[in-house]
Parts: C-alpha cells; structure tokens; sequence
C-alpha cells in the first residue's frame, strides 16, 4: 500500500497487459569451417549477406583447377575442377535458398590450398563444441567442411546438451547412402540432427586469381598435349602474368592482376568459362537456407521438404526404389534426406527425417525444432518469475502467459486439434504438478502437454468401385 502523507496529487501507470511469451528465432545457423581471414578475436561473427561475409572474412581460394582445354581458336571449351574447401561456397548457397542471419565460425586457412580433406576430426574439439554452447542465438550448427566425419557424434551431443539447436549434416560425396554417417555416429542426440544426401552440382560464381592457377595444364586443341598454364598464356604477355602470380604486396597484386584480365583474352575467357563450370557441394548450406525461408514463410512446425533448390543444377546421384527405402527406413533406425530431381520441378529436398526415425514422437526435423523453439521461449519468458512468490496468484500469470503462447501457435496451424483443448494443456498447482515438498524446496514446476503437427508424409489415395443397381 502506498503510504501518502502530503496532500497532493498522485500519478500511477498501472500495468493492464500480462506476462507474455515472445517466440525465439528459430533459423540462425552457425557456420564453422576455413575462411581465408580471420576477425580480431576470431569469435562466432553475426553477418547478414554473403558481402559482409567477404568484408569480415575475405574471398579465399574455393576451387582446384586440375585442367583447362580451350579450342584451336583458343576460346574456352571445359575445365576439371572440384572444391576444395566448402565454407564459402556453402554461404552462397545459404543466401540463394533464403537465408537471412547467420553466424561464421572460422577455423583459419586450411593448413594447404590443395587439401581435399576438409575439416579434419581434431579441429573440432571440446573447446570449440564448447565455445558454441556460448552463443544463445544460434539454432543450427552447419559444419559443410566436415562431411561424413567421425567427430559427427561429438557435434550431435552438443545439440542435445544444449537443448536449443540441431546439426544438419552431410554425407560423404562417395557415400551415397550414408553407411560411413550411420557407423560413425552413435546412439545419443540423434534427434537433434538430420543428414542429407547427395551432393548437388553447382556453377557458382568463383573467386579464381592468377596465383592461384600454379599447377593446372592447358590443353589447346583437341590433340594437343599438356602445358603448364603459364606457359599457356605466356604467348600473350608472360611478364604480366608473372606480376599477377609473383607479386608479394596485396595491392601491386591486385592492380596486376586487373592489368592481366584486360590484357590477355585467354585469361579473361578463361576465368568466365570456370564460373559456369560446375563442381560438387555438401548441400548443408543449401538444406540451411531452406530451413530459414520455409520457417519465415510458413512457420518453424513446417516440414522444410518438398522445397525447390536455387543455384543448384542437379544433384550428383539419382535413386532407385530400394535406395530410397533403406534412406527412409534402414535397419538401424538412423534416416537420411533425399535430395531428388524431378520433371518440371527441378531438385527438391524430399525428406524431413531425423536421425532418429524410430522416435515415434520426433521422428520429423520440424517436430524436433518446434519443441526446441517453444521450449526456449517459455524458460525464456520464466525467468521473470525466479524469486516471485510461489503462490496461486503466480501460477494464474505463468499458466495465462504460456496458454496464450500457445493458443497464438495452435492459430497459425503449429498445433493439430479442433479446439485448444485439443492442442495442449499446462498444468501448475499444488496437486496439479508440484507437491507440498516441491513448494518448500522453491520448486514451481509447470506441466505443458502439446500435440504437434506432423508432416503428412505417405499420402494414400483409396480408390473402390461403386456399383450402382436398379
């Protein structure tokens, strides 16, 4: 009670609206892999576009060049090229398929440009798993330079202590199926990730200089043999090559390397021609962005499956019947995604299976994802309540405050049932969900039951013949 002792007028703002949930983010990846610098630091870095991404981090060498052929006239005819590191090329799959905001995590430059490896298990140690747990904002961790790797396991136990994340990972380029996956990951946190499979061919831009050519062979003319590619544009003008490639300094670099591309019609026509050459990625990157455009136009409860890729030309491998079976159903319980071209629709990601698909309650990503995120949101939205009495007017406010977070969800069609009945009950009270002895040790414990939606995965269409008599 207000003790007023001068005559007077009083002015007091009484609070009319209630305790409210507010629903976390539920599609910030963090990324980890090689990047070509590092910030000051060098911790877990927001960015909102892949520019920021090269202002922060740099543009590093993406690809090998093993071959180039040009034609007798010398204009470009093909190249033989793979990635060799996927960080990069994986954010620009990101931002294709509608990803927003996003975290990288960088490891540093690879250890050696021409190192295929990725990631190797002893990068991805405790102290940088743990280094993770640090950063409430990320809701999934993408590791696209560590495919099909042991340390998997260790990355899926992180999602589960965590509690408010999941892993999106990538199966081998030469593991199709993902026996390698299924072996090398164990029993735990298997909910909290989910595995895609194949790679996808893409022709993304790609950020070649002259350096970084040293040991490709040109190939001019159908029978002609092999020349080190200097030696190929060398007819053109030599020293400006040696320039671009030899100089120390960055900026004398830079300016050589413009000279070159203005001077030598072989190399301009050569670095247009690698841009459309395609070359494999883990699709990780792309599944990511997926994940964010599906939750912002649908909702985090929407399966993130039967979504077109963009910049994708094809996946690298097509499935049989039986494939497509023991990817969805495998004797070990552990499913992985197909990815799938079909006619007039392009590639799809057609599975939305966690690891664990003999979970019957979170069998599905989005089912795994919706918990998390209205798990969080209402700790989140409780915390306002540590050290309020633990009496019965608090409970009608945390009981009030997560039903209508919850009725909001059931509204948008996260929650199946025809009336919120239906949909999910919170329980708090004495006898209800706490006991005398809960109460005395400051214990309030709320019970929230809810009935997510699942994706209607198998569609059965039941055909009868009706006979109609006289």
């Amino acid at each position: 009670m207000n003790n007023y002792k001068a005559p007077g007028v009083y002015v007091e703002e009484v609070l009319s609206l209630p305790p409210s949930v507010a629903p976390v983010a539920t599609a910030i990846p963090i990324f980890v892999g090689y990047t070509a610098k590092q910030p000051p630091g060098n911790e877990p870095t927001q960015i909102d576009g892949f520019l920021e991404f090269t202002q922060i981090f740099g543009l590093g060498k993406d690809v090998a060049v093993t071959e180039i052929h040009l034609t007798d006239t010398r204009q470009f005819s093909r190249a033989v090229l793979a990635y060799t590191h996927h960080l990069q090329a994986s954010l620009r799959l990101f931002y294709a398929n509608g990803g927003g905001r996003c975290f990288v995590k960088s490891l540093g430059a690879p250890a050696a440009d021409d190192d295929l490896q990725g990631i190797s298990d002893d990068d991805v140690t405790t102290a940088l798993l743990d280094e993770l747990a640090t950063y409430d904002a990320p809701t999934i961790v993408v590791f696209p330079d560590h495919a099909g790797s042991t340390a998997y396991d260790d990355i899926l136990q992180h999602c589960a202590a965590t509690g408010d994340r999941v892993a999106i990972l990538d199966t081998k380029n030469d593991d199709l199926l993902g026996a390698d996956l299924r072996d090398q990951t164990g029993t735990d946190g298997l909910s909290y990730g989910a595995a895609y499979t194949p790679w996808l061919r893409v022709a993304l831009p790609k950020s070649l200089r002259a350096h970084h050519f040293d040991g490709a062979q040109i190939f001019v003319g159908a029978d002609a043999g092999a020349v080190d590619f200097r030696t190929g544009i060398d007819d053109v003008d030599g020293s400006l090559v040696d320039a671009a490639v030899d100089t120390a300094d960055s900026t004398d670099r830079t300016e050589a390397e413009a000279q070159l591309r203005n001077t030598s019609a072989i190399y301009a026509n050569v670095l247009r021609g690698l841009d459309t050459t395609p070359a494999d990625l883990p699709p990780s990157g792309a599944v990511a962005g997926v994940y964010a455009s599906v939750d912002a136009s649908r909702g985090v409860w929407k399966a993130p499956a039967n979504v077109s890729l963009n910049g994708v030309l094809a996946p690298t491998n097509r499935f049989t019947k039986d494939d497509l079976a023991g990817l969805n159903a495998p004797t070990g319980g552990k499913a992985i995604n197909a990815i799938r071209t079909f006619s007039g629709k392009g590639t799809l990601v057609f599975g939305a299976r966690t690891l664990d698909a003999n979970n019957g309650e979170y069998k599905y990503i989005s089912v795994r994802r919706l918990m998390n995120m209205i798990e969080e949101s209402c700790a989140k939205a409780a915390e306002q309540f540590v050290f309020e009495p633990n009496d019965a007017n608090t409970w009608v406010r945390v009981q009030g405050m997560i039903e209508n977070f919850l009725e909001l969800i059931w509204r948008d069609g996260g929650l199946q049932g025809a009336t919120t009945r239906e949909a999910f009950r919170v329980r708090i009270g004495l006898n209800l969900s706490m006991s005398t002895q809960d109460i005395k040790d400051g214990l309030m414990v709320v019970n929230v039951s809810v009935a997510p939606v699942r994706p209607a995965e198998f569609i059965v269409l039941r055909f009868t013949q009706h006979l109609i008599t006289a």
